[in-house]
């Protein structure tokens, strides 16, 4: 049973199959999505096509990834600064440029290693914009009861463009080397002129903002470490992000270990894409019948008895079918608390505040995959496998024992600023004297909108 009270569509409200704006900026992402993933997969490929190395393409991955940590904050300073459509619509004119260049330099035989490099962190830098603002923008495209649909949608596109990207990518690069470039260009293009047919602003009315940037790039910081509940459910993100990533590599060494092909191996993590997409199409229902404190609470510890499941399956579909589970979890998760958290924080500081979330949530990433390869070198699969779960016990202890989770907030009336549980921390905060007049604009910008806003 829920303990909340969902808030009804109004009667005037277009559903979201009929809110135009919504729908493109919801396929343009999914078209771009789709290129991403095939030239993700065409990347390494062509590297070690190029260099024969793969220390090569390991580095090649890391310079694309780099920026997920070092520019979360800097652009979600920016974006708050920017008019969000705007800077969306660049970003795309830029990944357009360097992605071309790519496809460009291959049909001309000039393509060399530090060129992949530079459009790496390039497109890496401008897709780390791209998606804090486009995430801060969903608020005012939608109406407040229909946030958690937009991002169950946004969900099952992102796993669906990976589902079908990934593979796609893969038969591109088989016919020409710079296909899954071209057609990544193409992409960002079908992007870029979804942004510019929408009519409907990506933020609310809001003051100039003319002081100094370095002042504003921990202002995202401050406000999450006051929201308690937010607050620890970031740290837990980060702790599954961390545990998934290690999981990746070692259902991939158990299902090799197991006579598992590289197409049985596709097929595996096919199974996996499934169980997502399923996830994001059910998230919205397991919003409106379970609390947050119950997803939450619920989704770690599935994760907790579904990691050891993975020592007593053999065969890579069997792992599929196990991993599919754990992935289906994962959009109930995102869609809840995401959409709590953007219901909550004030529209003049969501770039700051997401690009907070995901500084904690993507530094994860790396640190498992490092983690994730030691364990698995030193102790091999089925001790990996006991260390993974024991973690995730941890988190889901964690989890129901942590304060701010157990008294959980309702998503049902939550409004710009409102402070989540509280644990001991206070949602007021201690700001220095000269941080109270950009406190006081955000909370007048807030205040005065009228638009949609979670």
């Amino acid at each position: 049973m829920t303990d909340t009270v969902r808030e009804e569509v109004p009667r005037n409200v277009p559903p979201l199959l009929r809110n135009r704006d919504f729908l493109l900026l919801w396929q343009g992402a999914a078209v771009s999505g789709l290129g991403s993933n095939a030239s993700s997969v065409a990347y390494p490929l062509l590297v070690l096509a190029l260099t024969g190395s793969p220390a090569d393409a390991g580095a090649a991955g890391f310079v694309a990834l780099v920026p997920q940590l070092l520019f979360q904050l800097p652009a979600g300073a920016l974006v708050d600064r920017w008019n969000r459509r705007r800077t969306m619509i660049w970003c795309d004119v830029l990944r357009i440029l360097a992605i071309g260049s790519v496809a460009a330099a291959l049909l001309l035989d000039r393509l060399s290693l530090p060129h992949i490099l530079a459009v790496g962190f390039t497109e890496g830098t401008l897709t780390v914009c791209f998606q804090i603002a486009a995430s801060a923008a969903v608020p005012n495209v939608v109406h407040p009861s229909q946030l958690a649909a937009a991002l169950s949608r946004n969900e099952a596109r992102a796993r669906g463009a990976t589902m079908l990207g990934k593979p796609l990518g893969g038969a591109l690069f088989g016919f020409g080397r710079a296909l899954p470039f071209l057609f990544d260009a193409v992409s960002y293009l079908w992007s870029l002129v979804s942004l510019l047919l929408i009519r409907t602003e990506f933020q609310a009315e809001r003051r100039p903002r003319s002081g100094p940037l370095h002042r504003e790039l921990t202002e995202g910081v401050r406000w999450l470490w006051r929201q308690p509940f937010i607050r620890t459910t970031t740290f837990l993100i980060a702790g599954s992000n961390l545990l998934f990533q290690a999981v990746f590599l070692t259902v991939i060494l158990m299902a090799r270990d197991q006579g598992g092909s590289p197409a049985q191996i596709g097929v595996m993590f096919g199974l996996g894409a499934v169980g997502g997409v399923l996830g994001s199409l059910l998230a919205p229902e397991l919003e409106r019948r379970l609390s947050m404190r119950t997803v939450v609470i619920g989704a770690n510890w599935a994760w907790a008895l579904l990691v050891p499941v993975l020592l007593v399956v053999h065969g890579p579909y069997l792992i599929g079918a196990v991993y599919a589970l754990m992935c289906f979890v994962g959009p109930v998760w995102n869609v809840v608390t995401s959409a709590y958290q953007l219901a909550v924080t004030p529209d003049a500081i969501q770039g700051r505040v997401i690009g907070a979330v995901g500084l904690i949530a993507f530094g994860a990433v790396p640190l498992g995959s490092l983690i994730g390869g030691e364990l698995l070198a030193r102790f091999g699969a089925h001790s990996t496998v006991v260390v993974l779960a024991a973690w995730m016990v941890l988190l889901g202890a964690t989890a129901t024992l942590s304060p701010s989770v157990r008294s959980a907030p309702s998503l049902a009336g939550a409004a710009p600023g409102q402070p989540a549980a509280d644990d001991g921390a206070t949602a007021a905060g201690a700001e220095d004297e000269d941080e109270d007049e950009d406190a006081a604009g955000i909370t007048d910008a807030t205040a005065a909108e009228s638009a949609p806003s979670a």
